[in-house]
């Protein structure tokens, strides 16, 4: 006889506000649902990207850089998330799930209090005023992936509603950059946990079973001389 109780309840991945001075977690938004899939787009950032060389061919410069990096790549998640309050409406009451969609619409709007600071530097003649500066934060699926990222996307779809018009289910369309020490200032907490976060692939990575010369048909003399 199967006991449930022996089943592992699942992870569930979030996102976690952190308040960059002193490291501490502001509020944590736990996904309902986990996605199903997940798309990871990370492209290299190449020293010799962008050069031509001069006359169309490549120059000793761009020879110089094909196998150098500028710094980390560059990655970026998307996913789709599933909220839904149809079999809690006694719990989703009064708002339904306003208070979700609001949190994370929050992740990439400034609040009221910063934009008053805003139109007072404004009115009392500043000359340059900075880009509001938004709250560390943190995605995390599992404990092997917890990483600083700022949100680019955010698409709501939103498909039931209740006799108020409250909506009670929404699919989320999400996509997101990793931040990488080339993104943060020499010190900031986020550009120690992208860190941490690098540091755990490199260890999943010296895990890796390595395959054989002998399996790709190779010889281990002829590939390190270039004769056959």
């Amino acid at each position: 006889m199967t006991r449930y109780a022996d089943i592992p309840k699942p992870i569930r991945s979030g996102i976690v506000v952190v308040d960059p001075d002193h490291g501490t977690p502001q509020r944590i938004i736990v996904l309902q649902f986990n996605p199903d899939t997940l798309e990871r787009s990370i492209a290299p950032q190449s020293a010799g990207d962008g050069g031509d060389g001069g006359g169309g061919g490549a120059g000793n410069g761009d020879r110089n850089e094909a196998l150098r990096l500028k710094g980390p790549a560059q990655e970026t998640w998307k996913f789709t998330a599933e909220i839904d309050a149809t079999d809690q409406l006694e719990i989703a009451a009064p708002d339904g799930i306003h208070p979700q969609l609001a949190t994370l619409e929050m992740l990439v709007q400034p609040t009221t209090a910063q934009l008053r600071a805003a139109t007072r530097l404004s009115q009392q003649g500043a000359i340059e005023i900075s880009p509001i500066e938004m709250p560390l934060t943190l995605f995390t699926w599992g404990s092997k992936r917890v990483m600083p990222v700022r949100l680019t996307e955010l698409s709501v779809n939103e498909s039931a509603f209740d006799v108020d018009l409250n909506p009670i289910r929404a699919s989320l369309g999400i996509g997101m950059k990793i931040l990488t020490v080339s993104d943060l200032p020499a010190g900031h907490r986020g550009a120690d946990l992208y860190m941490a976060h690098l540091a755990q692939k490199e260890r999943l990575a010296a895990a890796a079973r390595g395959g054989s010369l002998g399996a790709l048909g190779l010889g281990g003399v002829g590939l390190v001389t270039g004769r056959g």
